[in-house]
């Protein structure tokens, strides 16, 4: 069964709050959460994010799906941990090497949280490889990280496919998920090449009725 993880990077201001319960009703899976410090990606929406999630936590039980793009990932999860995600997912490229990649799964996993590692489009999706059996879900970008609205990839779907394959040969048990330039059109490629979690912001946000993108994103 394929899952939405609603975006709210492009939330319109004043309108948080409706959207937020408008989304629930939805019934998108997660929220997902883009934590960009400015550094590892040019956009700032730390702060942004922070106010969300507390916001969010105080009226819904819907999971929380984390996407650290920062530089300093250990502060990062220490301040996001407050909001009790279900998910911290952070990037492979913000590692010095796999020892530091290794410590950052302990330290989520003993903070009671579910890890994943995200990696970029110029990224060989082998490099992630050797980690998968010690998490929870791969986050492969479907466009460069740090913008909203970008058409996806289809490079990408190659990487997917090949990650999907390489799971099901090694038997892991992992969640695929996809994020960037997903939206009704794509969708259907990005799921057949295996992703199973499907993130989208715009497409959703810019529609008229929530629910009725979200369960056509959804479809098999």
């Amino acid at each position: 069964m394929v899952e939405v993880s609603t975006s709210i990077l492009s939330v319109r201001n004043g309108e948080e709050s409706a959207t937020f319960f408008e989304l629930e009703s939805a019934k998108t899976d997660y929220f997902h959460i883009d934590v960009m410090d400015g550094k590892f990606v040019e956009k700032d929406t730390y702060k942004k994010m922070l106010e969300y999630t507390s916001y969010i936590k105080r009226i819904s039980n819907l999971p929380l799906d984390v996407h650290l793009m920062v530089k300093d990932i250990k502060s990062a999860i220490d301040d996001f941990l407050a909001v009790e995600p279900n998910i911290i997912t952070f990037h492979l490229e913000a590692c010095k090497n796999k020892e530091e990649v290794f410590e950052i799964i302990d330290y989520i996993k003993h903070n009671n949280c579910k890890v994943g590692i995200s990696i970029k489009p110029d990224t060989n999706i082998e490099d992630v490889y050797e980690f998968l059996p010690y998490i929870h879900m791969c986050l492969v970008m479907t466009v460069e990280p740090g913008k909203g609205g970008q058409t996806l990839l289809t490079d990408m779907l190659d990487k997917i496919s090949a990650l999907k394959k390489y799971v099901n040969k090694n038997d892991i048990e992992i969640d695929i998920e996809a994020d960037g330039g997903i939206n009704l059109k794509t969708a259907p490629q990005v799921k057949k090449a295996g992703a199973n979690i499907l993130v989208a912001g715009t497409a959703i946000l810019m529609a008229n009725n929530f629910k009725t993108i979200i369960d056509e994103l959804k479809n098999d």
